[in-house]
């Protein structure tokens, strides 16, 4: 398996790596966990966002839009 292909498996992602598949910026994705937008769970003093919450939040910008 190449690295890339391990990456989609992924089921946790660090704030950096949502703010690369968002194409948005990492303060941002620190604002939208801060906001309650995009959930994250904590690992003893790191935050991970899963690939659920991330579609979730995806999901919930098209419904707006």
């Amino acid at each position: 398996m190449t690295e890339k292909s391990l990456d989609v498996l992924a089921l946790l992602m660090t704030p950096e790596e949502a703010a690369r598949r968002l194409s948005v910026g990492r303060n941002k994705v620190y604002e939208l966990m801060r906001r309650g937008e995009l959930m994250s769970v904590k690992i003893g003093g790191s935050r991970r966002i899963t690939t659920e919450a991330l579609s979730e939040f995806v999901e919930r910008l098209q419904q707006v839009s």
